[in-house]
């Protein structure tokens, strides 16, 4: 299989996998030929619970949650960001219908995988099932952080936990309700912590 000039089109993908693991010409020109964009709008909902989900995603820019409803609460379970992959475990993996809402906070431009591809290009291309583990094994250490996370009984710890692990800039990019629903306080305490933080980074600096 020789690359086409479909590879210009999912160039992002190619830099981005290839930096993970060396890639093949034959591989690449296999994601160029099924490695498939998408755009979505900021509040657009990617499955909701009951949906089946066919699709490994993989964010270039935007910012997407994972949550349910309990009680009529939004429980928000995970956020993920740029060069992130997202999907739903449950139902990407055993078809079974999607047990959580995905939804879009900012306008998010995605490439994605269908299902049956990925299956065929770990039968086919050894490299292909070397990257995957790898995806798999940066998703499941996210997993592990949130589920830690949520052990924590100090909401002031859970907050050090979470910008210990994550990108500072989320703190500005995610909602508050769905950042104090992530880290399992109320709203009012997250806005306490990150006033008080900002003033003692502030403090910080100016010593």
């Amino acid at each position: 299989m020789r690359p086409t000039k479909k590879i210009h089109r999912n160039f992002f993908a190619l830099i981005y996998l290839n930096s993970i693991v060396p890639l093949s010409t034959e591989v690449k020109g296999f994601l160029a030929e099924h490695v498939r964009s998408i755009q979505f709008s900021k509040g657009d909902v990617v499955y909701k619970e009951g949906d089946i989900c066919t699709k490994l995603y993989l964010i270039k820019k935007g910012l997407v949650r994972g949550y349910f409803l309990n009680g009529g609460k939004d429980v928000t379970t995970w956020i993920s960001t740029d060069n992130e992959i997202f999907t739903s475990i449950t139902g990407f993996f055993t078809t079974q219908p999607v047990k959580e809402n995905i939804q879009c906070l900012e306008d998010t431009d995605c490439l994605y995988l269908e299902y049956g591809d990925l299956e065929y290009g770990m039968r086919t291309f050894s490299e292909f099932g070397e990257l995957y583990r790898k995806l798999l094994i940066d998703y499941y250490i996210h997993a592990e952080n949130r589920a830690f996370m949520a052990r924590i009984p100090s909401a002031r710890k859970r907050w050090n936990y979470f910008t210990e692990t994550n990108k500072l800039e989320l703190i500005d990019r995610i909602p508050n309700k769905y950042l104090s629903s992530l880290l399992a306080m109320r709203p009012e305490t997250l806005s306490r912590i990150i006033k008080e933080h900002a003033e003692f980074m502030t403090k910080k600096r100016t010593e």
